[in-house]
């Protein structure tokens, strides 16, 4: 791990690189423990360089064991090697072949960067920087070369070899017991998506035609055994291929398309130029270990990874802090194809919840920062909710602002001027700007502007003069490093909706008829005059929550209740409940640490009562309006002095209210969609089972013998993993026998399934009662737990950490120590596993004080320790940070 003293890298301080690769050759004879890469770097002088330059190459732990220059060895006077830099002072003036030889370890990597062993499988992770962890390389995504990769291994050790690009060639190598691979990618790539994998791995094949008739040869590789499991995944990488065809006209390049799906992986997938490599997570389905939500899952994350072909590979970022230019993008693209691959509106509810309970946190914390950060200290921490949530809701913002048909225009010329280039943020809205004759130079400062935008609307009529008023003000809060901000240019789309929820015409009072009812938000404060309104509307705000920002308007309790019955706006309908929800915990809250009951939720049931008595509404819908506001959604409301235990309480109250008032409505909804068909994983039929779920879950919300019967019937008797799952949870709220026993059954059931067993160790984390610590710590000890793997250490500690906010914020501090000796036990191994645990802590600050005062002596003693890596110290130090 890289534990030296990090510098701050600024985006004011680039500078092209004064050295350009046109084309890397790589031989790789691979080794578990020794295995030699020999780079050769066919390298020129980049002509935009002021003068002669020394060549300077990044490495990370590297072993160098020869070098040469245009076929010559190369004196060692002439070059300084270090085990992450290697420096020639005088390179020659014109181009020349480098060749470096390095020797790395694969099977000792616990960082999972560069070249590692996962089980028996070496494969790569190089984003951000781990091709230097390969050899010796420029490794900034402005470099980009061609590559042609070969790999040599023991073939009974893996028969399986490949790297991006298509096959040139392959063989035995005579009397070795060894072969070997030869893979070339004509496009030219930054280093960060180079790929190789080598091992024993099962082989599922398909093909896809392009729209321009091309056959494209599709592999999905996984490890043996596991074949059955990759159908599902299979049919959404060709969905996403045709859709990407459709709505953006982008056909794939290469004569192959692989996925290869590992064990042990820091992130969820990766999108290696032809080969992506996935965490198995991503890929294994069937209806016995996925969840419905699993399924959703892979559909969206082989869909990203693939969008990434054009909007990342093809097109990359000029530089790291230019990031969400291609996450932001490509998580709207993926975000676009569920929608429409599902139902819009549950997605894009889906969706803003997300955003909610993560980047708003991260937007309000210590952690605060732009989506396109001006700074930096480690870029691994930077792959964050901010860059790729927000970052979508950016590029959403400007389909909103120029409409399908611009937008379209904008992201065509953005394909024709840039392709095969690093770009940046001011190119790509240049784009947009330059296709649809429009100035967007305003809209550049939601880059530049961390913290979520205020926006109030008080609303005015004049019955006299038929005028409905608007006052519209922003604020955007004060950030770390960022004290004083300035006016964001938004859409806000809008509609007013008369008795009968009818939209009337939005006419301005000067004759203007707003467009798509869409307004333009630019100024602190602004008003619109609406003609012709001569009874008082209600108004409809945000509709589709068309800008990420906190919206608060003079709306009655009764107005909130119109809009849930009669908003023609699905979003809004949903949130109109949201509010009314929120208000009440929050109320019931500060009650509760009031010494007094909660109040009356009457209001609040009539208003869900009513509203899902409507059916015409899609299960799927009706299972998110039974959904009361998470802990997080309320602690966020409430702002400072969060009591976590207050808030578990208000909330359980409002669930068992819920499962009271609505018994009858409930069972009947349970009995209408029991489905004894066999499982699909479709969105209509996922949409059945999510609300058939809600519905038992609120009827056993308070401990009522018959629910928890009915529970445990649906766990013994279900024939899917979503139905068992939902059983199970249900079952693990309640300390009761009958939980013990289905834990018990579960996990003898699916002892040998590892990413099953993930979810039995995750449910117990996340079990809000105060014997789940002593619980989590007794799970580390078990067999199958696993300090070594990423997704065995996200599911137990992870969700303790992140999921479980009562028990996390324990009031004796407990679980805040047992969180920060896990970010110092999982440091050494692995740095991003590590850090991403320690942002558990990016809210210590609103808790209130006696939890701040054990969260932050956590804190202080994380910061302390002797040796810590550069991305657990970064995240220490900015959430300690006096804001």
């Amino acid at each position: 791990m890289r534990t030296e003293e990090s510098r701050p890298i600024r985006l004011a301080d680039y500078r092209a690189p004064d050295w350009l690769v046109d084309h890397v050759d790589l031989d790789v004879h691979l080794h578990p423990t020794a295995t030699r890469v020999y780079a050769t770097l066919q390298l020129r002088p980049n002509p935009v360089a002021s003068a002669p330059a020394p060549l300077v190459l990044d490495g990370d732990g590297l072993k160098l064991t020869a070098i040469s220059l245009d076929g010559d060895p190369l004196a060692a006077e002439r070059y300084v090697a270090t085990a992450d830099r290697l420096t020639i002072a005088q390179p020659p003036r014109a181009s020349f072949r480098l060749a470096i030889e390095t020797e790395i370890d694969a099977a000792a990597n616990t960082q999972l960067m560069g070249l590692y062993r996962s089980r028996a499988i070496y494969c790569t992770q190089c984003e951000a920087e781990g091709f230097r962890r390969i050899t010796y390389y420029p490794d900034r995504p402005d470099v980009m070369a061609t590559f042609t990769t070969r790999i040599e291994a023991q073939k009974a050790e893996a028969p399986i070899l490949l790297s991006n690009g298509n096959l040139a060639a392959a063989g035995d190598i005579a009397a070795t017991g060894r072969h070997f691979a030869v893979w070339h990618d004509p496009f030219p790539k930054p280093a960060y998506l180079f790929a190789l994998v080598g091992g024993q791995l099962a082989c599922i094949a398909d093909t896809f035609t392009t729209m321009s008739g091309r056959a494209i040869a599709l592999r999905i590789y996984v490890e043996p055994g596991k074949g059955d499991r990759c159908a599902y995944a299979m049919d959404a990488l060709k969905r996403a291929m045709r859709w990407d065809e459709q709505a953006f006209g982008r056909e794939y390049d290469l004569d192959i398309f692989m996925i290869v799906a590992v064990s042990d992986f820091n992130m969820g997938a990766m999108e290696n130029k032809g080969l992506n490599i996935f965490n198995d997570k991503y890929v294994l389905a069937t209806p016995d270990t996925a969840t419905d939500q699993d399924f959703a899952s892979i559909e969206a994350i082989i869909a990203h990874e693939y969008f990434h072909n054009w909007t990342g590979n093809r097109i990359t970022c000029r530089d790291w802090f230019q990031l969400c230019l291609k996450e932001g993008l490509t998580v709207f693209r993926d975000q676009e194809f569920t929608a429409d691959q599902r139902s819009r509106p549950v997605k894009r509810i889906a969706d803003v919840r997300g955003l909610r309970a993560h980047q708003f946190v991260e937007d309000a914390g210590p952690l605060a920062h732009p989506v396109r950060p001006s700074l930096y200290r480690e870029i691994n921490n930077f792959y964050t909710a901010t860059v790729y949530e927000k970052g979508a809701e950016l590029v959403r913002m400007l389909k909103t602002l120029l409409g399908a048909d611009g937008f379209r225009a904008g992201m065509d010329l953005y394909f024709r001027r840039h392709d095969g280039q690093a770009a940046t943020v001011e190119q790509f809205i240049a784009c947009f700007a330059d296709a649809n004759a429009v100035d967007l130079s305003g809209f550049l400062r939601w880059y530049a502007q961390a913290g979520t935008p205020e926006i109030a609307v008080t609303m005015r009529h004049d019955m006299r003069a038929a005028t409905l008023t608007l006052d519209v003000a922003q604020l955007v809060p004060p950030t770390p490093g960022q004290p004083v901000k300035e006016p964001l240019l938004m859409p806000l789309a809008i509609a007013l909706l008369d008795a009968e929820g009818r939209e009337l015409p939005l006419i301005l009072s000067d004759g203007t008829r707003v467009a798509n009812g869409v307004i333009t938000v630019s100024q602190p404060a602004q008003t619109f005059v609406f003609a012709q309104i001569a009874q008082r509307p209600v108004p409809s705000l945000n509709r589709g929550f068309s800008a990420p920002v906190r919206l608060s308007a003079n709306l009655s309790q009764s107005d909130l209740r119109f809009l849930a019955a009669r908003d023609g706006d699905t979003f809004n309908r949903w949130q109109a409940l949201q509010v009314l929800a929120t208000e009440a915990l929050v109320a019931d809250t500060q009650a509760l640490l009031a010494t007094s009951a909660p109040g009356d939720a009457g209001c609040l049931l009539d208003a869900v009562e009513a509203t899902i008595s409507d059916e015409r509404l899609e299960p799927a819908y009706l299972a998110l309006l039974l959904t009361p506001p998470t802990e997080a959604d309320i602690a966020r409301e409430i702002g400072r002095d969060v009591d976590p235990d207050a808030i578990y309480a208000a909330r359980r109250a409002l669930r068992v209210a819920l499962g009271e008032r609505l018994r009858g409505r409930l069972h009947g909804l349970c009995d209408s969609l029991y489905d004894a068909a066999p499982y699909r994983p479709d969105a209509a039929s996922a949409g059945r089972r999510a609300l058939r779920n809600v519905c038992l879950d609120l009827l056993a919300a308070g401990g009522d013998a018959a629910a928890i019967a009915l529970t445990m019937e649906q766990f013994t008797a279900a024939d899917n993993m979503t139905d068992r799952m939902a059983a199970l949870t249900t079952l693990a709220a309640h300390d009761r026998p009958e939980r013990a026993r289905a834990l018990d059954e579960f996990y003898q059931r699916y002892r040998d399934d590892p990413l099953v067993i993930d979810k039995w160790f995750a449910l117990q984390a996340a079990i809000a009662e105060r014997a789940t610590l002593v619980r989590v710590r007794a799970l580390t000890e078990h067999a199958a737990f696993s300090i070594g793997n990423p997704n065995r250490v996200r599911a137990l500690i992870g969700t303790f950490a992140h999921a479980n906010q009562r028990e996390f914020n324990r009031p004796d501090g407990a679980g805040y120590a047992f969180v920060a000796d896990m970010v110092l036990l999982l440091d050494p191994r692995n740095a991003q596993l590590a850090a991403r645990l320690a942002t558990a802590f990016r809210a210590w600050r609103v808790i209130e004080p006696g939890r701040r005062a054990h969260a932050h002596a956590c804190l202080q003693r994380i910061a302390a320790a002797p040796t810590l890596s550069r991305d657990v110290a970064d995240i220490v130090e900015r959430t300690l940070a006096a804001q």
